[in-house]
């Protein structure tokens, strides 16, 4: 109740601006971050700006898990955040040294207008260059004002140092003799102390102007030291990197300043073997948790000469590899040491528990590369990967079978042979999976019902996915009665039935039919759907949710 009433009352606080001045400078740092969540929700990017720029701790959580339903960020807010973290960096007031943005971005164009992970690493990025060209500069004001201050000193000593001379020289002396030669020797000696001068002036400015005198190399390289030396913020988010957006990057990990940038997760698309290569090479060893890898030809020797890199990170845990063209073919010379020297890199990553590979073309070759694994894997994501029989066999047998929490065989074809071991795998996983996918198997109504018995057996599974199989009411009919005797099952996927199609259906459809093929639209869609939740409700269940919409299906939501 009293959480309740400090998020009203900073909701509140937030939405006036104007008076922000008025209590801002009052508020005890221990409401800082109720009011910067109220301005976030409330979408107040002025006081978001505020807020961050005198943080007043060590470190600054934004971002991390949402509830379900809940939108990401305003990206204006977002925007006012980053510039605020700069300005704060000449701030006395802002004690900020940690500034953790994992999990902030949400989905391009979503409701709310979210800043997607492409937007966001650009936007930080450009955050780390501004704040160090902006330190950059301060220290050059700050060197012009001693420069000028020491020459006004200087100035100052050679004023006294010519009025000193002047009074001697009008003071009388009878002997006209030594008086001359005296005078003779003090402007000699002020005329040395004039070249003197000068000379020093000249020296000055010939180190002012070092890059003209082919100094510059080594000020760069001091000016660097000292920037690299003056860390002020560590800022850790989540990276999305592109062929557009890869010299942005490696220029902000690559250069020296106040704002140190750390990578949890990394997520490249459609670059080449050698930009990862030096992406990894200038990400921080110790926080990188993540690497996904999306559309990006690497073929099977390209993963083989990326996996070493990997392994020198010491808590990287997850590897995602989707539409990568690692198309093996025996024919192909070199391929069977390239696959070797595969086997034997995936062997160094020692706490390696996700791993996701999408179509990659690589049949009866999984015992190859899970084999070699150390530890054994609680993720495992495998859809459109061309399974064969023995690839089945060998992971209802492997030591990941027990230890598996996710399970993704999508698009895998599934028939009679399979069955057995898809049977004793689900028996292997019986106490540990939660998270099961067999869409777009292949599966009818018979192997579904020999599949039933195994898929009651999963005593923790909490989310079911069999969209586009060639399943009929009675078969669907089925299913339900199956899931409501699971009380751990909270959300079950479920394809449209064969009677929903116009006809014209083949008696074995594919997927790829099965998405394509339109609906009948003289058959009431909603029938189905209202038999089944029938179904549900009757069985005293209200806690299990039945969606046929595969576009929004979720099964995050249910954690």
């Amino acid at each position: 109740m009293v959480l309740t009433l400090v998020r009203l009352c900073a909701r509140e606080v937030v939405s006036d601006h104007s008076s922000s001045p008025g209590w801002l400078r009052w508020v005890p740092s221990e409401l800082f971050a109720p009011l910067l969540e109220a301005a976030f929700c409330s979408c107040r990017p002025l006081a978001v700006g505020e807020l961050v720029q005198r943080w007043p701790e060590r470190s600054l959580r934004v971002g991390g898990r949402r509830r379900p339903g809940q939108a990401g960020p305003n990206r204006l807010c977002i925007q006012a955040l980053l510039l605020a973290v700069v300005r704060g960096l000449s701030d006395r007031r802002c004690a900020m040294q940690i500034l953790d943005l994992c999990g902030l971005q949400g989905d391009e164009g979503g409701m709310g207008d979210p800043m997607g992970g492409w937007s966001l690493t650009v936007a930080l990025c450009t955050m780390v260059v501004q704040a160090r060209a902006g330190l950059r500069k301060q220290k050059r004001r700050e060197g012009e004002r001693e420069r000028k201050r020491f020459s006004a000193l200087e100035r100052d000593e050679d004023i006294k140092r010519e009025r000193g001379q002047y009074k001697k020289e009008q003071e009388p002396d009878g002997d006209d003799e030594s008086s001359d030669t005296e005078r003779m020797t003090l402007s000699g000696s002020a005329g040395d102390e004039e070249i003197k001068g000068v000379r020093r002036r000249m020296e000055r400015d010939r180190q002012r102007d070092g890059p003209l005198a082919g100094l510059g190399d080594s000020r760069r390289e001091n000016e660097e030291k000292e920037l690299g030396s003056n860390v002020l913020v560590h800022v850790r988010a989540d990276l999305f990197v592109n062929a557009r957006s890869w010299e942005r990057v490696r220029g902000a990990l690559n250069s020296s300043g106040p704002l140190k940038l750390q990578c949890r997760y990394l997520r490249v698309e459609e670059i080449t073997v050698s930009s990862i290569r030096t992406l990894l090479d200038l990400l921080p060893h110790q926080g990188l948790l993540g690497v996904d890898v999306r559309y990006s030809s690497l073929g099977v020797a390209g993963l083989a000469e990326l996996l070493p890199l990997l392994s020198t990170f010491p808590a990287l845990h997850s590897l995602r590899l989707h539409y990568c063209n690692l198309d093996f073919r025996r024919d192909h010379p070199g391929q069977d040491e390239a696959l070797r020297d595969l086997s034997q890199g995936l062997a160094q990553l020692q706490e390696l528990r996700r791993l996701s590979l999408t179509a990659l073309r690589l049949p009866g070759q999984l015992r190859v590369l899970l084999s070699s694994l150390p530890q054994p894997l609680t993720i495992l994501e495998l859809p459109y990967l061309s399974l064969t029989p023995s690839d089945l066999a060998y992971l209802s047998c492997s030591h990941h079978a027990a230890t598996l929490q996710q399970l993704d065989l999508s698009e895998n074809r599934l028939d009679e042979t399979t069955l057995p071991s898809i049977r004793r795998l689900l028996s292997q996983t019986s106490g540990s999976l939660q998270h099961l996918s067999l869409s777009g198997c292949g599966l009818t109504d018979g192997l579904l019902g020999l599949l039933l018995p195994s898929l009651g057996g999963c005593r923790v599974l909490k989310s079911l996915a069999l969209a586009l199989n060639p399943l009929s009411v009675s078969g669907l009919t089925d299913l339900v009665r199956m899931a409501v005797r699971m009380p751990s099952l909270r959300q079950l996927l479920y394809p449209n039935p064969l009677e929903d199609y116009q006809p014209g259906l083949p008696d074995l459809p594919s997927s790829a039919q099965l998405l394509d093929w339109p609906l009948d639209e003289t058959t009431d869609i909603s029938m189905t759907s209202s038999h089944l939740n029938r179904v549900v409700k009757d069985s005293g269940r209200t806690d299990l949710s039945l969606t046929c919409d595969l576009l929004n299906y979720d099964k995050d939501l249910v954690d």
